[in-house]
């Protein structure tokens, strides 16, 4: 199973001292982050992507491109690359360049974003979300997959004679999530085309979720990937830790209490007991994310977020210390123990390749 991070890049207050970070603060901090989750051992960094204020990650290749080159082993991700409003073209050869440069560290979540607006900046209109979304992958898994592309459709110009560069590494496409918190159209997509389903359940409840992964798992099923629990689910997480719980939550506080998202809403305890926040000792956030195999069944991508909201640098880099070394570990070895033999690992670079040349003997 695969454990790692993922980050929106957002700039926000520090509630004790007022002061945001800047642009370059930001984004250098992420850098850190990224090079401090490979070193405590964890498997995968992922970024979003916004093109808004108060977030600075509108350039995920770029951003992912330099932490390629200052790690050697973990796996970059994206949370989300927004399929609705890029050109697939672009994606094709973005992610394909960025794969080479990994030597195959590369996989990506493609999702509809959740930034109204976004869609008429890149010339795109909302009401066809779902539909892009569609239509969208159908050409970018052409472009992965077939030298030469002639294509017609509905949201971009014609292609003819077409052939994207770089080719994927190896012929081997990268992995896809489909990331999706309340569309089962995507996760119908996800399944039929066999992908990973990804539902970042940070902010929701548990009954949600299990529809939405039950859903995706009995498609999968349907359109013929195999037994509905071999399905390739990751789930999302927040956590702040400390070594108990009573100073997690008084340090956690007021970064929670003046967040633009959870400020103003159900109290810090309320979140916590309706969604899968967690905030508390290393032996609090073991037992609350074992909670989620209970309820979705064993999953191949844990994500969580430990950074934003204005928490500093440092808090950051001490949150990575405590889960590479008091809970991942931990997780790693119980899910492992309990995981059916049938059920298999997140496809990587390499099991794709051996599968692509087994395919081919």
């Amino acid at each position: 199973m695969q454990f790692g991070i993922f980050t929106i890049g957002d700039l926000a207050r520090n509630p004790a001292t007022g002061v945001a970070p800047t642009e370059t603060e930001r984004i250098k901090s992420m850098i850190r982050i990224a090079v401090k989750a490979e070193e405590v051992g964890l498997d995968v960094v992922a970024t979003g992507e916004h093109h808004n204020p108060p977030f600075v990650p509108s350039s995920p290749t770029t951003l992912l491109g330099f932490v390629a080159a200052r790690t050697s082993r973990i796996l970059l991700s994206t949370s989300t690359t927004l399929i609705t409003t890029n050109d697939p073209v672009k994606i094709a050869e973005d992610y394909a360049t960025l794969q080479h440069l990994a030597d195959g560290r590369v996989d990506l979540m493609l999702g509809r974003g959740n930034t109204g607006p976004v869609y008429p900046w890149f010339g795109k209109d909302i009401r066809d979300g779902i539909a892009l979304a569609v239509e969208n992958y159908a050409l970018l898994r052409r472009l992965w997959r077939e030298d030469v592309v002639d294509w017609t459709g509905k949201f971009r110009t014609p292609l003819r004679g077409f052939t994207s560069t770089p080719r994927p590494l190896d012929g081997v496409p990268p992995f896809v999530w489909h990331g999706s918190i309340r569309s089962p159209e995507i996760a119908e997509q996800a399944a039929y085309y066999g992908d990973g389903f990804f539902h970042n359940n940070i902010f929701w409840p548990v009954d949600h979720t299990r529809r939405m992964v039950s859903f995706y798992r009995e498609r999968f099923e349907h359109h013929g990937h195999g037994p509905a629990d071999t399905a390739i689910v990751g789930l999302g997480g927040q956590v702040f830790l400390r070594a108990n719980s009573q100073d997690a939550i008084r340090e956690f506080r007021p970064f929670f209490d003046h967040s633009p998202v959870y400020g103003g809403g159900p109290s810090l305890e309320e979140t916590m007991d309706q969604t899968p926040l967690s905030v508390g000792s290393p032996q609090q956030v073991i037992d609350r994310t074992m909670r989620f195999r209970e309820d979705f069944g064993d999953y191949q991508r844990q994500l969580f977020n430990v950074d934003g909201m204005g928490l500093p640098l440092k808090t950051a880099l001490d949150q990575l210390e405590i889960l590479g070394s008091e809970v991942v570990p931990v997780l790693r070895k119980e899910m492992e123990s309990l995981r059916p033999s049938h059920v298999p690992d997140a496809p990587t670079h390499a099991s794709l390749k051996a599968a692509a040349e087994r395919a081919g003997e």
